[in-house]
């Protein structure tokens, strides 16, 4: 840290938000869903229906019961399946790199797209994407690229019932609807990561829910 950061990666934090934040304002396709808590957007028809549907079929392949750094899938704090799509696959490139531009990002620091399904009463309990600095596992995430910056995640199909993303301190819940582009910054405007980003993906009550989702550090991720 330097002398004018409080918390780990701030500066970089703050310099991002600013750069995405502009970026995003000067875009009409962007929906800014108004809130005194963070910076949320959202992007209709951000994914074509034919795009969904395959990427559906490649979380299959992938999809493995989640973990959460320490917390494993037995925990019942994280109960989707997840995987990690192939990032030098053509067709995840091209999705990836349309979210990078969508915010004007570097693709070296996005992390590779996930791909989420979850199951009828599957669910992820209230947290948020950004990293807790003082756990353990921080020096770990501290070498792969730095503190998280935003959130991408994309819905990929039609939920029958349940599924939708709670954010809690928002008191919203966002229904998840096929194409549909979610961003979010996990920092404040100064760059101290920001508690009002906390969500929890509802569990599903009936069908099936799939999302992909792209995170963003404040460095190249590795």
């Amino acid at each position: 840290m330097t002398a004018a950061e409080t918390v780990p990666d701030q500066q970089a934090l703050a310099l991002i938000g600013e750069k995405v934040r502009k970026r995003l304002a000067a875009d009409p396709g962007v929906y800014p869903i108004e809130n005194s808590h963070c910076e949320l957007f959202a992007i209709g028809n951000f994914l074509s229906p034919v795009e969904c549907t395959k990427l559906c079929a490649m979380i299959d392949e992938v999809a493995r019961p989640s973990s959460l750094h320490e917390l494993d899938y037995a925990s019942g704090f994280r109960t989707s399946y997840s995987g990690d799509l192939d990032p030098h696959e053509s067709f995840v490139k091209g999705i990836s790199r349309r979210i990078d531009d969508l915010l004007g990002l570097d693709s070296a620091i996005g992390e590779a797209v996930q791909g989420q399904r979850y199951l009828p009463g599957q669910q992820f309990q209230p947290h948020n994407d950004w990293f807790y600095t003082s756990e353990k596992y921080w020096q770990l995430e501290k070498a792969r690229g730095g503190q998280r910056s935003w959130t991408a995640m994309a819905y990929l199909n039609e939920v029958e019932a349940g599924g939708g993303t709670h954010f809690t301190r928002i008191g919203i819940e966002i229904e998840p609807k096929p194409g549909v582009l979610l961003i979010w910054n996990n920092a404040l405007p100064d760059g101290r990561p920001n508690e009002g980003t906390m969500h929890a993906g509802m569990p599903v009550l009936k069908g099936a829910k799939y999302v992909i989702t792209k995170w963003y550090r404040t460095r190249q991720w590795r």
